[in-house]
């Protein structure tokens, strides 16, 4: 009986290919980051090794901070790929328009908790949507770190933030404030004092893409 197994293709993004499998009798997802023929042999082969790398650790890194996240079980280097436990369940998104209002209000305070953390642990995710936020059993899982980094920047944290209210005011404008404001409430929670300097930089950081997208 074979010990790893690759199922069909589950996703395809701009950067990985990811797989549904068994690697030693366990559930996994198979991340491997694909070549780019655009881009130099060996500038890819460092990107997709640099980056490779660094999710892996703040995958584990996360999960030091408390915050749910898959497994990483083993790293790739030579083919560039991460094999990470398989998370069952529903994205955020598709959830939301179904939760009542204290569910809903109970989801994005335990998310504003858990980004909390990641920034009080210096990480923060890069692409904080509720595309990239599993509901299995009673946890909100974080996935998806391909676009993270190690930073304590205010800009960085407040960035993150932002990305998470905008896609909540692009795809559930109807529930976006509550559920923004809920978060706010869990971030401010774990954070302390260092959350006003952050919330303020969302609000800059808001004013900015006004600016640019009035043109003046």
């Amino acid at each position: 009986m074979a010990m790893i197994t690759r199922g069909p293709l589950v996703k395809k993004g701009a950067e990985a290919e990811l797989r549904r499998g068994e690697w030693l009798g366990f559930d996994v997802i198979f991340k491997k980051r694909v070549r780019k023929e655009y881009r130099n042999a060996a500038l890819d082969s460092y990107i997709r090794g640099t980056r490779t790398s660094l999710e892996s650790r703040l995958l584990a890194d996360a999960r030091a901070c408390m915050v749910p996240t898959p497994i990483v079980f083993f790293v790739d280097m030579e083919e560039f790929e991460i094999v990470m436990s398989y998370i069952p369940g529903e994205p955020l998104k598709k959830l939301i328009d179904s939760m009542d209002d204290a569910g809903m209000h109970l989801a994005f305070r335990e998310i504003g908790i858990s980004v909390g953390r990641l920034h009080h642990g210096g990480i923060v995710h890069g692409d904080l949507t509720t595309s990239n936020i599993i509901s299995s059993g009673r946890r909100l899982y974080l996935i998806d770190f391909g676009l993270g980094e190690h930073t304590t920047s205010t800009e960085a944290r407040g960035v993150d933030i932002h990305l998470m209210r905008r896609a909540l005011e692009s795809s559930h404008h109807s529930r976006s404030k509550s559920a923004y404001d809920s978060f706010v409430e869990g971030y401010r929670l774990e954070m302390g004092e260092a959350a006003a300097d952050v919330l303020l930089r969302v609000e800059e950081i808001r004013r900015r893409g006004r600016y640019v997208e009035g043109g003046r």
